[in-house]
């Protein structure tokens, strides 16, 4: 999918915004004693307040308005009765619809006081995000995403690359082509062209990468029980460069600290 009209560009930059706002007030609201389920309501109350609505729940029929996935628990956690506790790392993936456009995008808490470890691990996470985001130029390909995330989670240490899940072409809806690999050699895959709209969502373990999928058919977790990480964003690419979608500056602040160029004014 590519962004063709002022309406799409509108569309999904909407979109985009409702879910970090929905994130936002989900980092703000995770701490010791709260349950999943009561976390879940308060995603609900956001896209409700700005006329979105869940898009696991409508589209997959996910039983949540968010996925909820705590310690070695990878993605597609089910909200529930669990209680958050301190210590716990909490990864939250939203994904909403607006007028039939489509936003996604995932963070990783500690709640309190957690070991040098997770918070390295969070660290490594979500910085392969960006440079994932940073390498992707018109005219590059899809693997020189996955050639930055990979290359830049190797050389922090011996992480596990979630390798089943991977990011994905969005827009008129929350799964199109083409995937994004967090792993590969660059220069593979569909080229990289203007108003191509892609969730970069790397998943990275402390031990090995494999994972299962419990008898709910939805939650994955870690073989090993390994604690996880999750960070995604939505971007497009203008002819200036990336232009995140989901996050409130576009992305500007973390792609200029970088030296990347920024697709927006």
């Amino acid at each position: 999918m590519s962004i063709e009209t002022a309406g799409d560009w509108t569309g999904l930059q909407r979109i985009g915004r409702i879910v970090r706002l929905t994130l936002d007030a989900l980092v703000r609201h995770a701490r010791a004693g709260i349950s999943t389920t009561e976390l879940d309501e308060v995603a609900r109350r956001v896209m409700r307040q700005y006329g979105a609505r869940s898009a696991p729940a409508l589209v997959y029929g996910f039983p949540g308005a968010v996925l909820i996935s705590v310690n070695d628990e990878v993605v597609h956690g089910i909200p529930g009765d669990r209680v958050i506790a301190e210590g716990d790392v909490v990864s939250i993936d939203c994904g909403a619809i607006l007028e039939g456009w489509h936003g996604d995008a995932a963070i990783t808490v500690a709640v309190g006081e957690v070991g040098p470890e997770a918070l390295e691990l969070m660290r490594v996470t979500e910085e392969a995000m960006w440079r994932g985001i940073a390498a992707a130029r018109l005219g590059g390909r899809v693997t020189d995403i996955s050639h930055a995330v990979e290359s830049y989670v190797r050389s922090q240490g011996d992480y596990g690359i979630v390798e089943d899940y991977v990011g994905h072409g969005i827009g008129t809806a929350m799964h199109q082509p083409p995937s994004v690999p967090n792993y590969g050699r660059p220069g593979k895959g569909p080229k990289l062209v203007r108003g191509l709209a892609l969730a970069v969502e790397p998943m990275v373990v402390l031990g090995d990468h494999r994972t299962h999928v419990l008898d709910d058919d939805w939650t994955v977790k870690s073989d090993d029980g390994s604690l996880a990480a999750h960070f995604e964003n939505t971007f497009t690419l203008t002819p200036d460069g990336p232009w995140v979608l989901t996050a409130l500056d576009g992305g500007k602040a973390k792609l200029t600290e970088l030296g990347a160029p920024f697709g927006g004014s």
